[in-house]
């Protein structure tokens, strides 16, 4: 759910989540219903009890800022019964585990872009060459090597994802926010801390585990955003928004069949619980394959919830590793 609009206030009123303007009731939607909350107009009150009753139920409340980037994420502190027990196997999680996760990761992006390239038609077979090569703890940096290959292919050869920029960065900034959201929810319910992540790491960024699991996910995001700029969008309006919003809700196959993309990063996040409990890393991530065919099934309604790989999230295997 997106606040949009200057002015609105928003309150809980039983299980509702309230909109109000000028003192009158706009709408209202159930609590449990609600994914997340992105605040984009600058004018937007919130209560706290709404954001303690969003929390509680583990939906984050997203502020955005400049250019529709995030800026700011509450999330819950509890929210899974063994939640204690995951996260100190999280923070215990030895660094040998750390490099053999984030390869894991970075091999399912290359996988996952390799796909979406090839879902529109476009060569994909060096990504999926290079996803068969990434080695525990990414030395050779596949996932630079792939953005350098992915985005002129991608968005075209003029391109160059840039957060601050308008037009398609924008759009991507959006469904990135949307994204990240997702993942952070998943996250808390798992029972994990988003804060301890797997390879980012930034002291002003309070969500590092949530740019490393949503990392697979970015070239679905990246497709919608193609389509939006092929059809002459070049801002983030109304319509957008609700194109990249539903991506939420669309289909994706998975090794159970085929799930909505929510609960596709449950199972994803609830993995990674799970091979910090047991030492042995299993992530899941959707099937997602490069030999051609739709990356994601499109919903059967109209279209809606931080960058791409770049110089500030690479590092060179000289730095400190995981």
């Amino acid at each position: 759910m997106e606040i949009a609009e200057e002015g609105r206030h928003l309150l809980k009123e039983r299980g509702f989540l309230v909109v109000e303007a000028g003192g009158e009731e706009l709408g209202r939607v159930p609590l449990d219903d609600i994914a997340a909350l992105v605040a984009t107009a600058r004018g937007t009150s919130l209560t706290t009890s709404l954001i303690a009753a969003l929390a509680e139920r583990g939906t984050p409340v997203v502020l955005c800022g400049a250019n529709f980037a995030p800026v700011a994420l509450v999330f819950p502190l509890a929210g899974h019964h063994a939640q204690q027990r995951r996260m100190e196997a999280q923070l215990a999680a030895t660094r040998p585990l750390a490099k053999r996760l984030w390869a894991q990761v970075v091999a399912a992006k290359l996988r996952a872009q390799a796909a979406a390239l090839a879902s529109a038609g476009l060569p994909s077979a060096a990504l999926a060459r290079l996803a068969r090569s990434v080695r525990s703890g990414d030395p050779e940096n596949a996932e630079a090597q792939g953005a350098r290959r992915y985005w002129p292919l991608m968005m075209g050869e003029g391109f160059r994802r840039d957060p601050s920029l308008p037009g398609a960065n924008a759009l991507l900034n959006y469904g990135y926010a949307v994204l990240r959201a997702g993942v952070a929810r998943a996250i808390c319910a798992a029972g994990l801390h988003p804060s301890l992540g797997i390879f980012h790491r930034h002291p002003h960024n309070p969500l590092p585990l949530a740019d490393d699991l949503m990392e697979p996910f970015r070239p679905l995001v990246d497709l919608e955003v193609r389509a939006l700029v092929a059809e002459g969008a070049s801002e983030v309006d109304r319509v957008a928004k609700r194109r990249l919003a539903a991506l939420l809700l669309a289909d994706v196959p998975t090794a159970f069949g085929t799930s909505p993309f929510a609960t596709a990063l449950m199972r994803c996040a609830a993995s990674l619980a799970e091979s910090y409990l047991s030492g042995v890393p299993a992530l899941e991530f959707p099937m997602l394959s490069a030999e051609g065919g739709n990356v994601i099934a499109e919903p059967d309604f109209p279209v809606g919830l931080s960058g791409h790989v770049d110089v500030r999230d690479v590092r060179s295997s000289g730095d400190d590793e995981v």
